[in-house]
């Protein structure tokens, strides 16, 4: 079959369409940047890239008409602007148009479950944009809606991860007495799967959970189980949503827009209406909260996450344009440039400058890094505990702490991250390792700032006296020092514009 995705760069998608093209479908994926959308080697042969936005219908015109189906996977869950609803609908209706002149039969859209009263506006604009693709789509309609879902990476199990990881004791609103039905990531994927081109799931929707009904609070001692923790849980009903909200975010690598969002959905419960089950169309045994659970942890322990919630860019605090950043400025920028040389292996140096971040941390001072992210964190930044996708593999697109990775090309041994932390102007992190004619190697690693006004400037220079810890330990700790061969340190304040 010949298969439209879109939301190909999201949680989902990038979990789905390895396993579209193992079933020997040729895949149509529709990404708004085609430079953040890294594709595997091994998927090329069966995979078209085509750009688009939904939000812009003049995007969508040139884009195939020759499609058997359709997977719908964009959401704007972090997104929460008073606008986000009518975004939604609009995005819903220019698919149905531009679909509406294919030849797809089917659409597939996964949804949440929406059995409940009083729907916060996250989950309502879930239903609505079910409204739409049914009433305004010739194809056929199949929807999946599910409850928390439960995988590496995913924003539900990284948030309960964070709580529980993190807080032996924890004063929570009384809405974590909500019950709601987990599913584990995996069979998610098969779902998606076995409704494509089934015609017994045409015109149909489907709650999809796992075996287990369970409070928010019993989810986050279910996992302290898991990981061998004692934890203390007291609910209290004097926490607003807002403040909640803010809790959430402080303590966890949430953005605050998803965490207002996963807030106000806590009151409702989202467990699957036996009526609608897909058992009876397509039989299949989940797995249960516990066993999802395990397999995430399998899955980073084994340093095999294939995506992360923090992969999409919805949130207000990220720029979607930020691979127009991939060249750093020649001009109008302030800069910090160290030059090491050494004679060791140069894989063995650039092994180390992959893995920077996360757990492997910043290689000087780590806590001043700890207390930027913190600072971050309170003026509405993402801060440090976004973390990595994975402790050693990087790719363009990837979070990084509190940056982006816009070039990760280990053949020019070259990484270039942009800061995506709330700052008075852009800056970007360089790391190139080069070769010297004596045959020995050299790494450059290259701060460099843009400021806005004199704020940016203000703020820079601010932190000179820092840089001069920082950045030079960061390079000698990189290429272990003791076995360098020369340094060169350069401190550029660009005069250009």
């Amino acid at each position: 079959m010949k298969i439209l995705l879109t939301g190909a760069n999201g949680y989902i998608g990038q979990r789905l369409l390895p396993l579209l093209v193992e079933a020997e479908h040729e895949v149509v994926c529709l990404v708004r940047d085609p430079r953040r959308f890294e594709l595997p080697e091994r998927l090329r042969a069966r995979v078209t890239v085509a750009q688009g936005d939904l939000l812009q219908p003049s995007s969508l015109r040139d884009l195939p008409r020759d499609l058997d189906a359709a997977y719908y996977l964009v959401h704007s869950m972090s997104g929460h602007d008073k606008d986000f609803v009518r975004s939604e609908q609009e995005s819903a209706q220019n698919f149905v148009d531009y679909l509406d002149q294919a030849t797809a039969r089917q659409i597939i859209y996964l949804s949440g479950i929406v059995n409940d009263q009083g729907l916060s506006a996250h989950l309502r604009s879930r239903k609505a944009v079910e409204s739409v693709l049914e009433q305004a789509a010739k194809a056929s309609l199949t929807v999946l809606r599910a409850s928390i879902i439960i995988g590496s990476g995913s924003a539900s199990f990284e948030i309960i991860r964070d709580l529980v990881e993190k807080l032996p004791v924890m004063v929570t609103p009384r809405w974590l007495n909500s019950r709601c039905q987990p599913i584990g990531i995996r069979d998610v994927m098969f779902y998606l799967t076995a409704v494509l081109d089934n015609p017994a799931c045409f015109g149909q929707k489907f709650d999809i959970g796992g075996p287990d009904v369970l409070t928010y609070k019993q989810m986050l001692l279910g996992l302290a189980e898991v990981r061998g923790y004692r934890r203390y849980i007291i609910t209290v009903p004097v926490l607003t949503p807002r403040l909640s909200s803010w809790w959430l975010f402080l303590v966890t690598r949430t953005t605050f827009s998803l965490a207002q969002s996963l807030v106000e959905s806590l009151r409702n419960d989202t467990v699957a209406d036996a009526g609608r089950s897909i058992q009876a169309v397509v039989p299949h045994a989940c797995m249960s909260y516990r066993e999802a659970l395990e397999l995430a942890f399998s899955r980073i322990e084994q340093n095999e996450v294939i995506s992360s919630w923090s992969d999409a860019l919805s949130s207000g605090v990220i720029k979607k344009n930020y691979m127009d950043f991939v060249q750093i400025p020649q001009h109008g920028v302030l800069t910090n440039r160290q030059v090491l040389s050494f004679t060791r292996d140069p894989n063995e140096v650039q092994r180390n400058v992959w893995s920077i971040g996360g757990e492997r941390g910043w290689y000087k001072v780590d806590w001043l890094w700890r207390i930027r992210g913190l600072m971050d964190k309170f003026v509405g930044g993402v801060g440090l505990r976004r973390g990595r996708r994975s402790p050693t593999k990087l790719r363009a697109g990837d979070p990084l702490d509190f940056w982006r990775v816009l070039v990760a090309d280990r053949t020019s041994r070259r990484l270039l991250l942009y800061a995506e932390m709330k700052l008075p102007g852009e800056a970007w992190l360089q790391f190139r390792i080069l070769d010297n004619e004596d045959g020995s190697h050299r790494l450059e690693q290259l701060a460099a700032f843009r400021p806005h006004g004199l704020a940016g400037r203000l703020y820079w220079y601010s932190l000179v006296p820092f840089h001069f810890i920082i950045f030079r330990g960061m390079i000698e700790n990189i290429v272990q020092y003791g076995e360098t061969v020369s340094v060169q340190h350069a401190l550029t304040p660009a005069v250009n514009g």
